[in-house]
């Protein structure tokens, strides 16, 4: 019989805040976190808003000498990884270390460091590229970094699927621990990828909303005046724990992590299939994983994007896996208020559906006035809710076709 997993820290660095509470505050509070960029000249740009940090510090996390050989991705995610240990309250010492695992990604990397040591090459020539630019730039150097900060010397890898990186590094992780490989893994993804080239890679794309004169307004998933998505930064990291060696170190339990689901679309390089296909395989995987049925899930993390085709195909999913049940659900798009977090989404998204469970209330999806007709679930529009719900999914999509899905349970001891 595999091992049931459970949550007890998280840690985040996110638009509505850097602490678990803040955020939770905020998200009830139907606050945005996206405003104007204002760190680098946006005049070329179509996009010029995104999902900021502020006021983010490593001071009392990382060492200031070594966050200056770290890319801001890898900061922002060993801050919320040290702050997701504080909140387990779990030390590492030579006696557990080798069952405490890692598995952490990024869909980018240090895509600034990349930038960085370009300019670098070509206007110094090769020999002024630094000797850390390929340990700062690689995504799986955040799960090294991790390791080496706290002494985890258990599993220790990397997943990259855009955006669903985060999703599928939980999903591993908690399959490691099922598995038996280890007792303790710190979990989750992050993200640092608005910079000129980050958003002006996207934006060539047409990915990105250019509602630039109402910035709080522009990530608008289901809604028929949706333009696209709004980007976004930060980090979201649990710590999953086999259950008993949580209980026997009396450490508190935010949920279980019960199911989880992963498919490929096998169709385009960034547009889902049409019939969501992908999308309901992986929640259907997930579902069966859990060992229960359909009509037992009360909630719904929605990867929800704001942009056309994944708003209206992850509701045909929806419809497609749940029947007439689809009508019943709970489901909100975080994304409403922090932007598009890419490979740190399914971090924080993971965090607020296992903070919805425990806590009873699910938040609002924000600026959704007019629904597409073809997004016609209850979405949470204009109001949050609060319900006594046992099981919830949080979805993420990537491009590629890479599709992941978690499923938490609300603890009652």
């Amino acid at each position: 019989m595999a091992n049931r997993v459970v949550v007890t820290g998280m840690g985040v660095v996110s638009p509505l805040g850097n602490e678990i509470e803040t955020l939770w505050k905020n998200l009830l509070a139907g606050k945005s976190g996206v405003r104007l960029i204002d760190r680098f000249d946006t005049e070329e740009y179509s996009s010029k808003i995104a999902g900021l940090i502020d006021e983010f510090s490593v001071e009392g996390y990382i060492d200031p000498k070594d966050a200056r050989r770290m890319d801001l991705f890898v900061q922002y995610g060993l801050v919320a990884s040290c702050k997701a240990l504080q909140d387990a309250k779990l030390t590492i010492d030579e006696k557990n270390a080798h069952r405490v695992g890692v598995v952490v990604g990024s869909g980018i990397g240090g895509m600034q460091t990349l930038c960085d040591q370009h300019s670098n090459l070509v206007e110094k020539g090769p020999r002024r590229i630094s000797p850390l630019f390929i340990p700062m730039m690689i995504p799986n150097i955040l799960a090294g970094q991790i390791s080496i900060y706290t002494g985890a010397k258990g599993p220790n890898f990397c997943v990259v699927t855009a955006c669903a990186t985060a999703t599928h590094s939980i999903g591993e992780a908690f399959k490691t621990i099922q598995r038996g490989q280890a007792d303790v893994i710190i979990t989750g993804g992050a993200e640092a990828p608005v910079i000129p080239l980050g958003v002006g890679g996207f934006t060539a794309m047409k990915a990105l909303s250019t509602r630039n004169d109402e910035p709080q307004r522009a990530s608008r998933p289901f809604d028929k005046d949706r333009d696209g998505f709004v980007i976004g930064e930060g980090a979201g990291i649990l710590v999953l724990e086999e259950i008993e060696h949580a209980k026997k170190r009396g450490a508190v339990i935010y949920g279980e992590l019960v199911g989880y689901g992963a498919s490929g679309d096998a169709y385009h390089i960034t547009a889902p299939e049409d019939n969501g296909s992908g999308a309901v395989r992986a929640m259907g995987a997930a579902i069966k994983d859990a060992g229960i049925s359909v009509e037992d899930v009360g909630y719904i993390n929605a990867h929800g994007t704001s942009t056309e085709l994944n708003d209206v195909i992850e509701t045909r999913a929806i419809k497609a896996l749940f029947g007439s049940h689809a009508k019943k659900l709970l489901i909100n798009s975080t994304k409403s208020m922090t932007g598009h977090l890419l490979g740190a989404a399914g971090g924080v998204e993971g965090i607020i559906t296992l903070l919805s469970l425990r806590n009873g209330r699910f938040h609002q999806t924000l600026n959704l006035d007019h629904p597409d007709e073809e997004c016609d679930l209850n979405y949470l529009s204009g109001k949050n809710a609060e319900a006594d719900i046992t099981y919830g999914l949080s979805n993420s999509f990537g491009f590629g076709g890479h599709n992941g899905v978690l499923l938490f349970k609300r603890y009652d001891e």
